[in-house]
């Protein structure tokens, strides 16, 4: 993926920018460089970017619990800043932005400034090779080179060549960010299923509705009632006293692939939240109501796209083999585990 190409910009430093890297950080700068010249802002305050940077890596690491690596501090900030600041894990990117601009809080600066110390005069080293932070800042606030932005001890500004080149191709500016962002996180998160989908949180969670009606429900007209796994407790789908549970937190796989859905009671989804389920207490009571799922769906409406989200397990559709399933979802709850995700409270 390249950048867009312009007849009196310097693109080609702008994209080498990119090519060594051991951290985040030049992504998330740019992204949020970007985000405030597409605002209208020419004149940032430093602080207002670090605090666009810990937004926009809110979700990944909160949510997805996505590994940055052992030299990355996005982890360590975003972490330390949710509990001094008391955000929750899925606070709104505005909020966290206001948040961290307005706030005095000793140890929420210290972590935001910590970004100041080579992120800013670093990203500008390939208009200046083999320059030190002093020269660079001197060098920048003359623009020369046709630097992206002149550096300042509070805040930097955008180089006015640069402005309409910013907003014209913000878009593609932040996919490329994103791509190269995705490409870098997946060799740390080699086993971790869908970086691409775990960089931005979505405006909404798909609703379950569909899988509901058109696969549940079936098997609750077949059987009379489900039992909740968890619980042991009857669910009946005209007392709607169930919901439909990623049984592998959809935090972790992102996806809703009915393989992973089955009908648990209300309050224990509620309890269960994005924490993982014990594999050895669960997965015989998982994998045949999976099962029997399955076999009713087969029999009841065998053309359903449902059917064939299993094809990603069962190459043959015709077996429900309990070890194929076994080696999908025992190695998935135990990278998810190791990926920060809790077990249930048993």
């Amino acid at each position: 993926m390249n950048l867009p190409y312009s007849d009196n910009l310097p693109i080609n430093r702008l994209a080498s920018v990119f090519g060594s890297k051991s951290a985040t950080y030049k992504f998330y700068w740019l992204i949020a460089l970007v985000e405030l010249v597409e605002e209208g802002t020419i004149e940032i305050p430093k602080k207002k970017i670090f605090a666009r940077m810990i937004s926009n890596s809110w979700y990944t690491i909160n949510y997805f619990h996505i590994s940055f690596g052992k030299q990355d501090k996005f982890q360590t900030a975003v972490e330390t800043i949710r509990q001094v600041e008391n955000l929750t894990i899925d606070a709104k990117k505005h909020n966290i932005d206001s948040c961290l601009e307005n706030s005095q809080n000793k140890e929420t600066l210290k972590q935001l400034f910590h970004f100041d110390k080579n992120v800013p005069h670093w990203f500008l080293s390939a208009w200046f090779p083999k320059q030190d932070r002093n020269t660079i800042y001197a060098s920048s606030t003359a623009f020369e080179n046709d630097c992206l932005y002149a550096l300042h001890k509070e805040h930097i500004t955008i180089n006015p060549l640069w402005i309409n080149y910013l907003k014209l191709n913000a878009k593609i500016l932040k996919d490329f960010c994103y791509w190269n962002l995705a490409l870098f996180l997946q060799t740390r998160n080699p086993n971790v299923p869908d970086i691409p989908n775990k960089l931005i949180k979505p405006a909404t969670r798909n609703s379950l509705i569909k899988q509901t009606n058109d696969y549940w429900k079936n098997v609750f007209n077949k059987l009379g009632y489900i039992e909740c796994i968890f619980s042991g407790t009857k669910l009946y789908f005209d007392e709607k006293n169930f919901a439909i549970d990623h049984f592998i937190p959809h935090a972790f796989v992102s996806h809703d692939l009915i393989w992973n859905l089955i009908p648990i009671e209300r309050n224990i989804n509620s309890i269960k939240s994005d924490n993982l389920p014990s594999f050895h207490k669960y997965f015989d009571k998982f994998y045949e109501l999976q099962k029997n799922a399955f076999e009713i769906n087969k029999k009841h409406n065998p053309k359903s796209k449902y059917m064939e989200e299993y094809l990603s397990i069962f190459p043959n559709i015709d077996t429900f083999e309990k070890q194929m399933f076994s080696n999908t979802i025992q190695p998935l709850i135990t990278i998810a585990n190791n990926n920060g995700f809790p077990f249930m409270n048993e």
